[in-house]
């Protein structure tokens, strides 16, 4: 991020100039595209398109092209993070060390910015993808997403009390991710 860069609207591919609608409500809306199981990659591809640019005639390679683009860009904001490989292309086996998740946390992130003087549902169509990225990376430690994330990354420390221990644990399965599984250490 750039602070003497203006926000994007429009991109060159192909050398056509295509606009693009990457506020953070519609960037959200793409993202259910492409976690919805009941779609094709190809469906995904080009209604994700569709909602950022509008219709298009491009070749389906090309759509995956631009999408592949627009996604390493304007949504990760140039931070590709994709799957670590090894010297042959294999995919490496990773930890999980996802502390949030955009549908699964919304009510939080809500209330998060609701914190902070901000009301997303107000911002529809009005904040950016990258600023809202921005502001959620840094909201303040008194937020309650902050301190979600701080229980879901707590790990017991030597001496500390069993009460203690077991409130915290409580508190990381009511927050847990779906679909996360913590392997629990003894108390002892």
């Amino acid at each position: 991020m750039r602070l003497n860069d203006p926000l994007v609207t429009s991109f060159f591919f192909c050398d056509v100039e295509y606009p693009i609608d990457l506020s953070f409500d519609n960037v959200l809306d793409v993202l259910d595209v492409f976690r919805d199981p009941n779609l094709f990659k190809r469906q995904k591809v080009e209604l994700g398109i569709e909602l950022l640019i509008g219709a298009t005639d491009l070749e389906f390679l090309n759509l995956l092209e631009m999408w592949d683009f627009i996604r390493v860009e304007f949504i990760l904001l140039g931070e590709d993070s994709g799957p670590e490989t090894d010297e042959l292309g294999n995919e490496m086996p990773t930890k999980s060390n996802k502390s949030i998740d955009l549908v699964a946390d919304a009510k939080y992130i809500y209330a998060s910015f609701r914190q902070i003087g901000i009301n997303l549902f107000q911002e529809q169509g009005k904040l950016s993808w990258q600023e809202f990225q921005a502001l959620l990376v840094s909201l303040p430690d008194d937020t309650i997403m902050q301190r979600i994330i701080q229980i879901r990354n707590w790990e017991p420390q030597k001496g500390m009390d069993a009460k203690e221990k077991k409130k915290m644990r409580e508190l990381q399965r009511k927050y847990a991710l779906p679909n996360t599984l913590r392997e629990e250490e003894d108390d002892e």
